[in-house]
């Protein structure tokens, strides 16, 4: 038995006055299964979405960004022994045979990938997150955590970070690239860093002055503030590649013409409103609107070690437990700066 905190429930949106806790049953060891210790958990926007939406399953136990020390191992496991440091990410199961994971994009199952809190699994079970003393996992979707990094730096880079680092990667940026990142927040201030380190030249889109200066030292050559069509116009045909990490409606048809010939345009920012522009906006340079998930077990191994060793970490505020659910109305008030994460080790 595990002692774990039950879901903020969100009676109403922006609520979150009601939490406690509540005892859920960890499975028992099977032969590749790796048992957790878990030292932080981050806190994402979406699992701020799941409890105002309430999700499918209650009691629900928030939590995908997971750092911790193993505890223990099943008898055929060989890549993780008791004591190592570890992490858990987004999915925690998936069919192995499909086409998609077979291709290292676990994320895409045809089967249907098991999210790790709020999520039916396989066997009939439902998946509970990090908000909890420990976890047991199967050993495909733990992941080594460099020694470079911190537990809890760690945290993030296993949503925050593969999202971001995944598009960076898929279209091949580097010295040659003009890289336009949308917003400087939770999602915006990692991708600055993996943008930069990668060779990019780095311009971040921002809305106000105040954090120009932290563009900078995260590695952006130019910071703009975007207001009128005025503002556009002397940026047009000059990106490669715009990365959006804004939930909010933006004008497309503002943003396409400043990408280049073939440039792209990609949103891992989901706003709540369906999004238009208009197709002639896409003509005058052949460019593309796409989306980005997150990326696959071995692409999130490859964006651990190459934050480690590239000195790329989130910006954190470290909380207990018994502040996340001010936590959760301060990220629907844009307060964070810029991410959260959970010092487990308070709940008792």
């Amino acid at each position: 038995m595990a002692q774990d905190v039950k879901a903020l429930e969100a009676k109403v949106k922006g609520d979150f006055t009601s939490f406690g806790q509540t005892i859920i049953q960890r499975r028992s060891l099977r032969s590749n299964d790796v048992a957790i210790d878990i030292k932080y958990c981050g806190i994402c926007h979406s699992d701020v979405s799941m409890v105002q939406w309430q999700g499918a399953h209650f009691p629900m136990v928030p939590g995908h960004e997971i750092t911790g020390i193993v505890s223990a191992v099943g008898a055929e496991v060989t890549a993780f022994k008791v004591g190592d440091r570890v992490g858990v990410g987004c999915f925690v199961n998936s069919c192995g045979k499909c086409a998609a994971c077979k291709a290292g994009q676990e994320q895409f199952c045809e089967k249907g990938t098991i999210v790790v809190f709020d999520s039916e699994d396989y066997d009939g079970t439902v998946t509970q997150g990090g908000y909890s003393q420990s976890i047991v996992v199967k050993d495909h979707f733990v992941l080594h955590i460099p020694d470079q990094l911190s537990l809890a730096d760690a945290a993030p880079l296993l949503c925050a970070g593969i999202t971001t680092y995944n598009p960076l990667k898929r279209y091949g940026i580097n010295e040659t690239s003009k890289v336009a990142i949308i917003g400087l927040g939770g999602l915006g201030h990692i991708a600055v860093q993996f943008a930069a380190k990668m060779g990019a030249e780095v311009t971040v889109f921002g809305h106000s002055e105040s954090k120009r200066d932290e563009a900078h030292k995260f590695g952006a050559k130019s910071y703009e503030i975007l207001k009128d069509l005025a503002d556009f116009k002397p940026m047009a045909g000059q990106f490669d590649f715009i990365l959006n990490t804004l939930a909010v409606n933006l004008d497309l048809d503002n943003y396409l013409p400043l990408l280049k010939l073939n440039g792209v345009f990609c949103y891992v920012g989901i706003p709540s409103e369906d999004v238009h522009f208009n197709l002639f906006s896409l003509f005058g340079n052949q460019a593309t609107v796409t989306a980005s998930s997150v990326g696959g077990i071995k692409m999130t191994q490859e964006m651990l070690d190459y934050a480690a060793k590239n000195d790329i970490k989130p910006q954190i505020e470290m909380i207990s437990i018994n502040d996340v659910s001010e936590a959760y109305q301060n990220i629907l008030d844009s307060k964070v700066h810029y991410r959260y994460v959970i010092d487990m080790s308070t709940l008792k």
